[in-house]
């Protein structure tokens, strides 16, 4: 990396955190294609691990004020600045337009972010790039604004079908909208398409797996009937990944099935679900690991026998994409249960890839309880998730179409 201040500007929710290692691939990958850029995080981190791709980045991580009130001088040495950016104005009127539709300290609190993003981006910064249609958005497309410079976008899931139809629609159509957006499920992108009007304005570019980050898949021998089932889930303990529903499966599964359930992840509902799982006196049978590092994750991959990620659809409309967690349990050999949900079966079709099961209890437990009882045919569905990984969701294709999406509109000429 030289003195010379990158052209682009990445604006990320928070860095770095486990949860999001499609976003820390994806970054090293463009730096790996000769992009050079910042990361300016809204958030500190709060994760005390960090997985091994974190430390590939080279890319200098630069902090905003997480709230205004964190750092009254930066803030108000940065509000003077802003105001005497061309742009300032229109920024202000388009934030103003915003807060009377969003009246939150949140919204409040975005645009304080934008006039110390805009007020200390390097004079050699040609354009902004977020990641999430959400919060890092708004502050990249008001800082943009400011700076007269373009903005493009990755959107997600949550970022997609929580927030208000009226903000997508400005962001992908507006006066000052995104000069293009990336979403990584097709199921997403018709979602987007629609609120854009012109379907060429948001690409579909799947995360895919970087490979190279995985080590080839282990010998699975067929388990032995009634030999111990080694279950795993990988995820959040937030609503829309559904694992109360696999709890309550798991206290319906037949006793003559030896099993154990691993789970890997933090979140907020983990007291409760610990409870429940006391309530149906399964508890005993449960490993709550908490949030693990990728090595740990593969570790658990390899040592287990059926991977079950129960997803759905939460009452606030939040949903998953296509997590990252299907195609890595596929990269290793790991036979997959999951829910005919949002883009899940972009990757998996059910009975091919894998089972997706309805979202209930009985429906989960009765998938579990098939390929418990059919090793041959677990065997053979893994296989199918590789093949399907190897042919259509590796990482690379989709790196050098957002590349040059990149490059184009930061008028960089193709290396």
């Amino acid at each position: 990396m030289t003195d010379t201040p990158p052209p682009l500007a990445i604006v990320v929710k928070g860095w770095p955190r486990l949860s999001e290692t499609f976003i820390a691939q994806e970054l090293v990958a463009l730096e790996e294609a000769g992009l050079q850029f910042d990361i300016w995080s809204l958030r500190h981190p709060t994760d005390t691990k960090r997985h091994p791709l974190h430390e590939r980045l080279r890319a200098k991580v630069r902090y905003l004020p997480e709230y205004l009130y964190d750092d009254p001088a930066r803030v108000g040495r940065a509000r003077e600045i802003a105001r005497t950016l061309p742009g300032y104005q229109q920024a202000y009127a388009v934030w103003r337009a915003d807060l009377r539709r969003d009246e939150t300290h949140n919204r409040i609190r975005r645009f304080g972010q934008a006039c110390v993003l805009a007020a200390e981006l390097p004079e050699g910064t040609r354009g902004l790039y977020s990641h999430f249609l959400h919060t890092p958005s708004s502050v990249a497309r008001y800082a943009a604004i400011m700076r007269g410079l373009p903005w493009s976008y990755s959107a997600h899931a949550k970022d997609i079908w929580t927030s208000p139809e009226w903000e997508k629609r400005e962001k992908l159509a507006g006066p000052h909208a995104a000069l293009f957006g990336a979403t990584c499920t097709a199921y997403g992108a018709r979602h987007l398409r629609d609120l854009a009007g012109d379907p060429t304005k948001v690409d579909l570019i799947y995360h895919g797996l970087d490979l190279s980050r995985f080590p080839t898949p282990p010998e699975r021998p067929l388990r032995a009937t009634g030999a111990p089932l080694r279950l795993l889930s990988v995820g959040r303990l937030v609503e829309k990944k559904g694992f109360d529903r696999l709890i309550a499966a798991l206290a319906l599964l037949p006793d003559d099935i030896d099993w154990r359930w691993t789970h890997i992840g933090g979140g907020d509902l983990g007291p409760r679900l610990a409870a429940e799982a006391e309530t149906f006196r399964i508890a005993d049978r449960i490993d709550w690991r908490g949030p693990c590092d990728q090595p740990e994750v593969i570790a658990a991959m390899r040592a287990a026998d059926i991977f079950v990620l129960p997803s759905r659809i939460a009452q606030d409309g939040d949903r998953d994409g296509l997590p990252n967690v299907l195609m890595e349990a596929a990269s290793q050999l790991l036979p997959i249960i999951s829910t005919a949900v949002a883009a899940i079966p972009e990757f998996i079709d059910n009975g091919t890839q894998g089972l997706l099961a309805e979202d209930d209890a009985e429906a989960l437990a009765q998938a579990i309880t098939t390929l418990a009882r059919d090793p041959a045919q677990a065997a053979r569905m893994a296989g199918a998730a590789r093949d399907r990984l190897l042919a259509e969701f590796t990482m690379q294709p989709g790196i050098d179409r957002l590349a040059a999406k990149l490059r184009q509109m930061l008028a960089l000429p193709t290396p």
